[in-house]
């Protein structure tokens, strides 16, 4: 589904990323871990479209959208790619339900189509009677379960997670880790993880390790 092949990225003299490939399947849960500095999000950032490497291709489904145009680029991003953040980066004067319907506002979805699939995700969520609360009247973990459901309400190819559990504490880590399974299982959802959470490594389909840029070795599936 997503081929990344020959990613280098520098930061001045720094090389960041270091020749590195992978692929991503399907309905697979991968983690991507490594030290402080191996390059974990910026390989992310790069196959999430957030950032472009300095060389290599990104394709998704045999598509290197690393040659669309600004405008087209943000359009695919919006329509195919979720992110789930460490802190939630909800915005705090709008509402649980208004905040995940952003992203499919921005993609030029009816407002009530927008609000009936956001509606949905927050049910399922556990979120029914949260939706009018605004963030700072939520937990961590309601908020992080807000912050899914914003990735998932324009129906992602993929959602990609930096450290979404690193602010949470151990109940609503678990929690968290439970749902993402959940979505794998029922909506055949697709995630790539960058964490330092063991549960969560423990129970990926793929664990990738990285190290100095470069992929150093990849456990479960075949890279």
């Amino acid at each position: 589904m997503i081929e990344a092949k020959n990613i280098n990225k520098y930061y001045g003299q720094l090389h960041v990323l270091n020749d590195v490939s992978i692929s991503i399947g399907r309905q697979e849960i991968v983690s991507i871990v490594g030290r402080s500095g191996a390059g974990k999000t910026t390989l992310l950032q790069i196959l999430g479209t957030l950032d472009a490497p300095d060389s290599g291709t990104v394709e998704y489904d045999g598509r290197n959208v690393l040659k669309l145009g600004e405008r087209d680029l943000a359009r695919f991003r919006n329509r195919n790619i979720g992110f789930v953040f460490q802190f939630h980066q909800l915005l705090p004067e709008f509402t649980a339900i208004e905040n995940v319907m952003i992203p499919a506002l921005i993609g030029g979805d009816k407002q009530s189509d927008a609000h009936r699939r956001a509606m949905e995700l927050l049910e399922y969520m556990g979120l029914a009677d949260r939706t009018d609360h605004k963030p700072a009247q939520l937990s961590g973990g309601e908020r992080q379960r807000v912050a899914v459901a914003r990735a998932l309400i324009n129906h992602p190819t993929v959602v990609f997670a930096d450290e979404p559990s690193g602010s949470l504490d151990s109940e609503n880590k678990a929690e968290l880790h439970r749902l993402f399974f959940r979505l794998r299982d029922e909506m055949r959802q697709t995630f790539v993880i960058v964490t330092h959470d063991e549960a969560l490594t423990r129970g990926a389909d793929r664990i990738i390790h990285m190290s100095d840029g470069k992929i150093i070795t990849g456990i479960g599936n075949a890279i």
